[in-house]
């Protein structure tokens, strides 16, 4: 009943000046909106040709994308990156790899996962210490975190993955804020080993929220 609870409850991922307009109507303008972690310094913008905002994305332009961020984030190839819309509509996607059981969220952290996971049929927790999340179907580490900056080794995910690939368990990684991060304690690198889902936001660095993207890499 939990799951099922925590799965109907819409979070509230912050970015809405306009909400925020309704419910404080006096409060001084303009906001200072700390609610989201989107690079408000956007990578430098260029013109674009009109026809990209006239035609739907090629399938050649799409392996484009993919081969830049295997590039950027130092996956094994292209082969192992899938560009969608934005991670948020990977969530329940990528919780669904892993059969329906025990997932272990390390928090505190972005509450959607534990929601995702919940819709993808786990019964889930949300846990403090890393070395119970062994005993998990499915663990869910934000890496580094939101919102302390809390930092895991890539040799502890590294072992915690080899446990839960053992028995046939899922590690999804969210590195969504790597780019400002560690790059060395990335696990981009090491997907091929099987076992292990990263995924990466564009917004958090580049900016150009408008421009949904985000990857997985597997």
């Amino acid at each position: 009943m939990k799951s099922l609870d925590r799965a109907a409850t819409v979070v509230d991922h912050g970015g809405s000046l306009g909400r925020a307009r309704a419910l404080f109507p006096h409060a001084p303008q303009p906001f200072v909106d700390l609610s989201t972690g989107i690079n408000p310094h956007s990578y430098p913008f260029f013109n674009l040709p009109a026809t990209a905002l006239s035609r739907l994305p090629e399938a050649a332009r799409v392996r484009e994308l993919a081969e830049v961020a295997a590039s950027v984030y130092d996956a094994p190839s292209a082969a192992n990156v899938v560009a969608t819309p934005g991670t948020q509509i990977l969530l329940p996607r990528v919780a669904s790899l892993a059969s329906p059981g025990k997932a272990l969220v390390l928090g505190p952290t972005y509450a959607e996962h534990q929601r995702a996971a919940a819709i993808a049929g786990h019964a889930v927790t949300e846990v403090d210490d890393f070395e119970v999340l062994a005993g998990a179907d499915l663990a869910i580490i934000v890496n580094p975190n939101n919102p302390d900056g809390r930092i895991i080794e890539r040799k502890k995910l590294l072992d915690l993955a080899g446990k839960l690939r053992a028995k046939g368990g899922l590690l999804v990684v969210d590195e969504a804020f790597m780019d400002v991060g560690p790059r060395a304690e990335s696990l981009a690198g090491d997907v091929e080993q099987g076992g292990i889902v990263v995924l990466r936001s564009f917004g958090k660095f580049f900016g150009l929220a408008g421009l949904r993207l985000g990857f997985a890499l597997a």
